[in-house]
């Protein structure tokens, strides 16, 4: 498998947006070792890795029947189920081998990370909350960054891992808008397929504004100056224009345009945070 088809494989571009979730885990930790930040580095991308290999091999079939899916990789035949499983199964060695160099506590979560990555995408099969199970998997991010500074266990960063897990939840739940009719003709439980259109985006809309006030109260538990909560002010604008475009009513260009602002909300987090304690 050459590099561009791994790339779209794991679709590399939402590890790079995943990894400021684990750096500010880090930061809000104080977390200065240079070597720290490598091993967080490695076990980000492993997790990324090794999660999406799981989903693209276990809804291989589904994704064949979907219309918006059905030219990945695996539905069209241009790489083997095997090679995935084998690059899910290394990737979550690679992420309990450097959970293992960091600390004991993180270590030992690791291994209920790769059961969490493993199995997020059995979970739509029976519930419409997959999409809060997707968020509690990244919430994982912030919260390991953080343990793996202090290597014990703290109210701060489940406060940020609650801030990326309602956040990632209202955002996925936009998402499932494109595939409600599919969902429902192949007995899949998305929560707009389960509650429809107008309660999934009330709900979305719900997460957002619970996810903006973790951050806010993660700033002010941890004593955050002006560049933390100037991004949180940005932030806040990109929440609001999400949810208003999340409503219009062509779902495919809204969704265009919903990811495109959704690419800035955790460079900005990491940015003000970073920004903050160098100050």
């Amino acid at each position: 498998m050459d590099f561009k088809k791994f790339s779209n494989l794991i679709m590399i571009e939402q590890t790079l947006f995943a990894l400021p979730f684990a750096y500010i885990g880090v930061l809000f930790a104080n977390g200065k070792d240079l070597s720290t930040w490598i091993l967080v580095t490695i076990a980000l991308v492993a997790a990324r890795t090794a999660g999406m290999s799981f989903n693209r091999v276990i809804d291989a079939e589904i994704d064949a029947r979907n219309p918006r899916t059905k030219e990945r990789l695996i539905p069209k035949g241009e790489v083997k189920k095997v090679g995935v499983w084998m690059i899910g199964i290394l990737s979550s060695l690679s992420l309990v081998v450097s959970s293992y160099l960091l600390n004991s506590l993180c270590f030992y979560l690791s291994f209920a990370a790769v059961f969490l990555l493993f199995t997020y995408s059995y979970f739509k099969r029976f519930s419409s909350s997959s999409h809060f199970y997707l968020g509690f998997v990244e919430a994982a991010a912030p919260i390991g960054g953080y343990i793996a500074v202090t290597g014990s266990f703290s109210f701060v960063p489940f406060i940020l891992g609650a801030a990326i897990l309602l956040w990632i939840a209202g955002l996925d739940i936009v998402y499932a808008l494109q595939d409600v009719e599919f969902d429902r003709k192949e007995g899949l439980y998305s929560f707009p397929s389960a509650y429809g259109g107008k309660k999934a985006l009330a709900t979305s809309g719900i997460c957002y504004v619970l996810s903006f006030a973790a951050m806010i109260g993660a700033g002010i538990i941890t004593g955050k100056s002006m560049p933390y909560w100037t991004a949180i002010g940005c932030v806040a604008f990109i929440f609001i224009y999400q949810q208003k475009i999340a409503r219009s009513r062509d779902i495919g260009v809204a969704l265009r345009k919903f990811f495109k602002a959704n690419i800035y909300v955790s460079p900005l987090l990491l940015f003000g945070t970073l920004i903050d304690v160098l100050l």
